[in-house]
């Protein structure tokens, strides 16, 4: 199995959005396809189960009101009951006492007498009216704070349950809007998984290198394009002792492909092939160190161009890049001659592997 360093590049900027944007669940490329075309049905289903929550609600709060109102009107009988136990004795000596003839003058003692008696009753009625106001007070406030939901559920549904599950709904749509601004990455992303996984098919004396960049000191000039090189960034660097390939993969459908306003992935292959030459084999002291002595003259680090492309690619053919599908690509790498020994191979990829990311 061929050897890989590193993931793909599409993958590492997709973790790093997600994380800045508070999305901290783990989330494969499988999982964010799958997001993305799942959403309107986990949308509905979120708004299903607010449903649900408030049916179950409104049919428990009409069992809770019908019991508070029960136990309410139960309370009142039993503080009347008690009230008219209380005023039986007052009420009884009042009425005794008012038994005197029509037109006989009351005496002052007994005038004072049913004022006092007429006065008794008046305190024990507001004294049983705030002790029943007390005991009720609680079952009236809750039953009033129930009543008022109640009637919210039965006369607008529709913005209870939005609002049930509006919490849910701002996470969601804040995740598909945060996915949504990467789409180009995911499906970059895709098709340079399938890369890599085609690549692995290789034999273990095979090195893939993903996500290589690579920043200059001092920029380099490239003099054919009037063009100053101060970083490079390659989806993979394939070495074996065939040579070294330099592939980039797009995900791209028809559409994109004949698209003029983006940029051209021939140009960014000849750019980093430009770039990757000069790592490896301007500095004449570490292209001895890399690369084994031949009495014939000084060797060269030869670096062939790919673009795979993943749905469907151009009928057009482009000079020093080569345009594959993926089916093509393992064919393909495997057709060339040896080149390096396997120690090459390896001082090769080593030395990549310690210089990317400067």
């Amino acid at each position: 199995m061929c050897k890989v360093y590193n993931t793909v590049g599409c993958i590492t900027a997709i973790n790093e959005h997600l994380l800045s944007h508070s999305i901290c669940e783990p989330q494969s490329l499988e999982d964010l396809i799958s997001f993305q075309k799942t959403y309107h049905i986990e949308k509905q289903q979120i708004i299903s189960n607010s449903q649900l929550r408030i049916d179950l609600e409104r049919r428990t709060l009409a069992v809770e009101l019908d019991q508070l109102s029960a136990f309410i009107k139960a309370k009142s009988i039993e503080v009347k009951r008690k009230l008219l136990l209380k005023l039986k004795a007052p009420k009884d000596k009042l009425s005794y006492l008012s038994r005197d003839e029509p037109d006989a003058k009351p005496s002052v003692i007994n005038y004072l007498k049913v004022f006092w008696l007429r006065l008794v009753i008046r305190v024990i009625k507001l004294i049983s009216y705030v002790k029943y106001k007390n005991a009720v007070k609680s079952l009236l406030d809750n039953f009033s704070i129930k009543n008022i939901r109640y009637q919210f559920l039965i006369a607008s549904p529709t913005d209870a349950v939005m609002e049930g599950c509006s919490v849910e709904l701002k996470k969601l749509t804040h995740k598909k809007t945060v996915i949504d601004e990467i789409n180009n990455w995911i499906y970059g992303a895709w098709g340079e998984q399938k890369v890599v996984a085609e690549l692995e098919k290789l034999s273990d004396d095979w090195i893939l290198i993903n996500d290589f960049k690579y920043k200059f000191h001092r920029a380099v000039y490239r003099k054919t394009e009037n063009d100053y090189i101060q970083s490079i960034q390659i989806d993979h660097i394939l070495i074996s002792k065939s040579g070294v390939f330099l592939i980039e993969t797009k995900n791209w459908g028809e559409n994109s492909i004949n698209n003029p306003e983006l940029y051209s992935p021939i140009k960014q292959i000849s750019r980093a092939n430009f770039a990757l030459y000069r790592i490896l084999n301007g500095n004449v002291r570490n292209q001895k160190s890399l690369l084994n002595g031949h009495f014939l003259g000084t060797k060269k680090v030869p670096i062939k161009n790919l673009l795979v492309l993943i749905n469907k690619k151009p009928l057009e053919q482009f000079p020093f890049v080569k345009i594959l599908s993926l089916a093509d690509l393992l064919k393909y790498v495997n057709y060339f001659q040896p080149c390096f020994s396997n120690d090459e191979t390896l001082k090769i990829a080593n030395y990549l592997i310690s210089v990317q990311g400067r």
